[in-house]
């Protein structure tokens, strides 16, 4: 089954990739590598904001860390000049999750993320990561995520 077939299949329609905010690129490609810039955590109505462990659940984590996976995604089909099915492999993800001093559940948020990488791409969407706490994130909100994919 095609990647795209895939995303229709779980009800996902992909976000334009953004823009940059700032002075560098949405993706660089070396080689048979793809390297994401941090994707933040935007949903339909604009960005997911908050801090885990005072004003967001876990529940409401892995949503925001699962609208990053689709943004990375998108610059991700961007870099495949729009062919998914190029992809060989999610290599690795590094999850930033704003968050209070005290909360320990970072790997739970970012679960939002590495779950529905594995929906898409398969076993091909295993990976390693990192799940970090951030005492802030831009703009306030409440995930970032870059990712590291292989292609053909």
């Amino acid at each position: 089954m095609s990647i795209a077939s895939r995303l229709t299949e779980l009800g996902v329609t992909l976000p334009d990739a953004s823009a940059p905010a700032g002075n560098y690129v949405p993706y660089v490609i070396v080689g048979d590598m793809v390297y994401i810039s941090g994707q933040i955590s935007v949903g339909p109505t604009g960005p997911i904001v908050g801090k885990l462990g005072a004003d967001v659940d876990v529940e409401g984590g892995a949503k925001a860390a699962k609208a990053c996976a689709l943004s990375l995604i998108a610059q991700l089909k961007a870099a495949c000049d729009g062919d998914l099915d190029r992809v060989v492999k999610v290599v690795k993800l590094g999850g930033f999750v704003n968050s209070t001093p005290e909360f320990d559940q970072q790997p739970a948020v970012i679960n939002g993320a590495s779950d529905f990488m594995v929906a898409v791409f398969g076993d091909a969407g295993r990976h390693a990561r990192a799940a970090v706490s951030a005492a802030s994130l831009p703009f306030g909100v409440a995930v970032e995520i870059e990712g590291t994919f292989q292609i053909k």
